[in-house]
């Protein structure tokens, strides 16, 4: 991956960002570089949604105000970055530990824009351990269960989340049906959230390039 290949997804979309509306704002090194063109680009909101507290800092930081989705309702746009994704625009998301606030925020917003570089674009996910957010008595009961899944589960140790959880990432699973994987998972007692976001994926996948430009893809 490249820094001018993040910053290209990234400054695409700006494109999308209507002014003086709440924007929700995903987590993680591309979508920092957004908020920092946002910032630069000096675009006016009338405040924002943050994913994780690392999140929420840094809008501050640009002056921007930080709301309670639980205030704002239902949001016309949200743009984060993810770990993995299909042409399809199923996404594997959580290697910063922020999925089911991202989660949340995706699918109160009526768009979801992913931002991200050309390496992200796989045939099948999977091969980026898939992060569980998992509540802390639960961690070895989910854990057997994600075997019987086919899984390697593994902890992430020395990582609490801002939800005060564990996170167990998965590997070696081969998604063959992303849907039916995230149903499965998520009917496990004891998870809060998948990483996987198939059943409500992102509607536009901006793909920076290594030379600096930017594909736009949406779900096939």
């Amino acid at each position: 991956m490249s820094e001018s290949a993040k910053r290209a997804s990234a400054a695409a979309a700006l494109e999308y960002v209507q002014a003086d509306s709440i924007l929700g704002v995903g987590s993680g090194s591309t979508a920092n570089i957004f908020i920092d063109l946002l910032a630069e680009k000096r675009l006016p909101l009338a405040g924002t949604v943050a994913s994780s507290e690392a999140t929420a800092e840094r809008l501050r930081a640009h002056g921007y105000e930080v709301m309670d989705l639980n205030h704002t309702g239902g949001l016309d746009l949200y743009v984060d970055g993810a770990d993995e994704t299909d042409a399809h625009l199923r996404l594997i998301k959580g290697g910063g530990a922020a999925l089911t606030r991202e989660k949340i925020i995706a699918a109160a917003s009526a768009r979801f824009v992913c931002i991200a570089d050309n390496s992200k674009l796989v045939e099948l996910l999977g091969a980026f351990p898939l992060p569980i957010e998992v509540i802390p008595m639960a961690r070895s009961h989910v854990a057997r269960a994600l075997v019987r899944l086919g899984g390697d589960p593994e902890y992430r140790e020395g990582v609490v989340t801002d939800n005060g959880n564990v996170i167990l990432d998965v590997h070696n699973l081969r998604i063959l049906d992303p849907v039916a994987m995230e149903r499965d998972i998520n009917q496990i007692v004891g998870v809060v959230s998948v990483g996987l976001f198939a059943a409500r994926g992102a509607d536009v996948l901006l793909l920076g390039q290594d030379d600096g430009s930017c594909r736009t893809l949406t779900p096939q």
